[in-house]
């Protein structure tokens, strides 16, 4: 399921997985997925594309500002 906003992407994280949207998990997950060499990023741009991706790359990197402010 593709998810186009950043709070159903939000919802599905931490409620439907129940992972805990933390600096180290975030950070984790932005180096993994800006890492076009990685197994993990080829299969998501494979199954979503370099176009989903993006955004989930955007939707950690506000996530990311939310635990800033």
């Amino acid at each position: 399921m593709k998810l186009a906003t950043y709070e159903d992407w939000q919802h599905c994280v931490t409620v439907l997985c129940g992972i805990p949207l933390t600096h180290d998990y975030i950070k984790k997950r932005i180096h993994d997925l800006s890492d076009h060499n990685n197994d993990h990023t080829r299969k998501f741009i494979d199954m979503w594309g370099e176009d989903h991706l993006k955004l989930v790359i955007g939707f950690f990197e506000q996530a990311k500002q939310e635990l800033k402010e």
